[in-house]
């Protein structure tokens, strides 16, 4: 998987905010990256089935995602809100002893309810699944997009030593909400208009 398109395109989707980055660098904020890595591991391999999936029911993946398309954003971005409002109310240094990272698999759900990652999967299934094997198409997938998610991790973990005054954290994981939460409002006004 050599491909530069292929490199270029899953590179580009993986390293931009998104879902995936924005919950990365917030839970590297108040986690810290060690308690963090599941999450990226999680985030890591769930795109990486999703992939394989998409590649593996192309057919009927298209044909359902027509009449799905609608429903799975409605479901998508009604999630994408619930993390919004669950970030916004994050509790101050202090509290990060009785919350709790997202887990593995966790990580892995997540990608059933994130739009752009099955925006990113269905894409690289239809352009490149036609020239290589899915399975090679999925470990290049991920061997591209584990560095761009670790460095979401890794900021989050470096800015998180900054923030260890409560008003800069809710000021933080505020600015995080909201930006989840301009990215889902962005995704339903777009699946409205189609």
């Amino acid at each position: 998987m050599l491909d530069p398109s292929f490199i270029s395109y899953v590179t580009v989707m993986s390293i931009t905010p998104g879902p995936n980055n924005l919950m990365l660098a917030t839970s590297g904020v108040n986690f810290g990256l060690r308690r963090t890595l599941p999450m990226v591991s999680g985030v890591m391999i769930g795109c990486g089935l999703q992939t394989a999936l998409a590649g593996a029911m192309l057919e009927v993946l298209l044909q359902w995602m027509g009449a799905m398309r609608l429903p799975l954003t409605l479901s998508g971005c009604t999630y994408l809100l619930w993390l919004s409002w669950k970030i916004f109310r994050s509790g101050a240094p202090e509290m990060r002893e009785k919350a709790r990272p997202m887990t593995f698999i966790g990580g892995v759900l997540f990608q059933a309810v994130n739009p752009k990652a099955w925006l990113m999967a269905i894409n690289v299934a239809l352009m490149y699944t036609v020239n290589s094997t899915i399975l090679t198409v999925m470990l290049g997938f991920m061997a591209l997009n584990l560095p761009c998610i670790l460095i979401w991790a890794m900021m989050g973990d470096r800015l998180g030593k900054h923030l260890q005054v409560a008003w800069k954290l809710q000021l933080f994981n505020s600015l995080m909400a909201l930006s989840l939460l301009a990215t889902t409002m962005w995704m339903l006004v777009e699946a409205v208009k189609l």
